[in-house]
């Protein structure tokens, strides 16, 4: 590897490292070489995101989009973007399905274009596309058994982590005009679909909570995926998730309180179920 290549790499752990408050937790346990190619797809990951969360009018967000998706057709070890170098590398190392990080980008278009959801079928095509992406490329990172089953594993276990973000973020989401929710769960538990939510709080306490349900059964689904990965790739699936899942328990457990504040894990606790999930993986 060149040290140009290393800079670049080293560069997107930097950034994973200070950014991803949850996934860093499950990446740190992967072998070097995996790390790498793993922050260099969140490096890749949050730019995108961050365009489509940042306050700039989507005209201007839909050309930086267009930008990210021509640097990806490009994709060159010879870039002068270091998260490009970092990614282009990893994607001769893994053989990563570049499609997936178009996914990721079409996904955030539909933010940009203010798309509503009407039905959780509807939510699901928006789910794949921002995190089952994602999940499709750590499995190959990763290297599954069953090759034909693992990504979508990977990709029902992206639902399930996106699904706990839009539990969480449910007011914090609703004062930038997003409702991820989808209509037909509000109308069902008679909560305004406005943003406000407005509504008596045992109903919505009875929407957080069976939206956490749901998420949970996603969970369920893509731990499949454990049993197909060598040990140290189980262990940060396993972090990765049960972090998250966590964070859905206090959802589930407290809906009032999340809704005041956004919930979230101590660095202890983080690191707790990192080393725990590294001695399940083992057995």
């Amino acid at each position: 590897m060149s040290a140009r290549v290393e800079r670049s790499y080293a560069h997107c752990e930097a950034l994973t490292r200070s950014a991803a408050a949850n996934f860093y937790y499950g990446i740190r346990l992967l072998p070097r070489e995996k790390r790498a190619a793993m922050c260099a797809v969140y490096a890749f990951a949050r730019r995108v995101d961050d365009i489509g969360d940042g306050p700039i009018e989507p005209a201007e967000k839909c050309e930086l989009l267009d930008a990210a998706q021509l640097a990806l057709a490009g994709l060159s070890p010879s870039s002068v973007d270091p998260v490009i170098v970092a990614l282009a590398d990893a994607r001769a190392r893994f053989a990563l399905p570049i499609d997936a990080l178009e996914d990721l980008i079409a996904g955030v278009r539909m933010d940009v274009s203010g798309t509503s959801y009407e039905r959780f079928g509807d939510l699901l095509v928006y789910c794949r596309r921002v995190a089952g992406s994602i999940g499709r490329l750590c499995v190959a990172i990763f290297g599954a058994r069953e090759h034909a089953r693992a990504p979508a594993l990977a990709d029902d276990l992206g639902v399930a982590m996106q699904l706990t973000n839009i539990v969480r973020d449910v007011r914090e989401d609703a004062t930038h005009g997003r409702v991820y929710l989808p209509r037909e769960d509000l109308a069902r538990y008679r909560v305004s679909d406005d943003g406000r939510f407005d509504g008596e709080d045992g109903q919505l306490d009875a929407l957080l909570r069976f939206q956490a349900r749901r998420a949970d059964e996603w969970f369920d689904r893509g731990l499949e995926l454990v049993p197909l990965l060598d040990r140290r790739s189980a262990a940060c699936v396993l972090a990765m998730s049960g972090i998250y899942r966590r964070v859905l328990a206090r959802i589930a457990a407290d809906p009032q309180g999340a809704r005041d504040r956004r919930v979230s894990l101590p660095a202890w606790e983080k690191g707790w179920v990192a080393t725990r999930s590294f001695v399940s993986a083992a057995r």
